[in-house]
């Protein structure tokens, strides 16, 4: 199953309101949105009273920054695992990738 990094970077946000947001179901001429294609920044709809919208930006450069993270961490696996094999020290991030913390 593929990653939602949407839903990962909308709840860096609001953190004050914890499941600040929901999924409008119909378009504003009640047309309504397939299940498919709800899940979309266009179609976030702020369920919790005080919780502002981020901007798409915003909400981009998150993903971006959740992507970067996973990348590094999955970097970090693979080479602890070639130096495991090696018998050579590792770092913490390869450390934390492989065995958590």
């Amino acid at each position: 199953m593929e990653k939602d990094y949407l839903q990962d970077a909308l709840q860096e946000f609001n953190k004050d309101k914890p499941n600040w947001y929901g999924w409008k179901t119909h378009k504003d001429n009640g047309d309504k949105i397939p299940n498919d294609q709800r899940m979309t920044y266009a179609n976030i709809k702020i369920i919790k009273e005080g919780a502002t919208m981020p901007s798409e930006a915003d909400v981009n450069a998150k993903i971006q920054e959740i992507k970067d993270a996973d990348t590094a961490r999955a970097n970090a696996k693979t080479s602890g695992k070639a130096k495991l094999k090696a018998g050579e020290a590792l770092t913490d991030a390869e450390i934390a990738a492989l065995f958590g913390g």
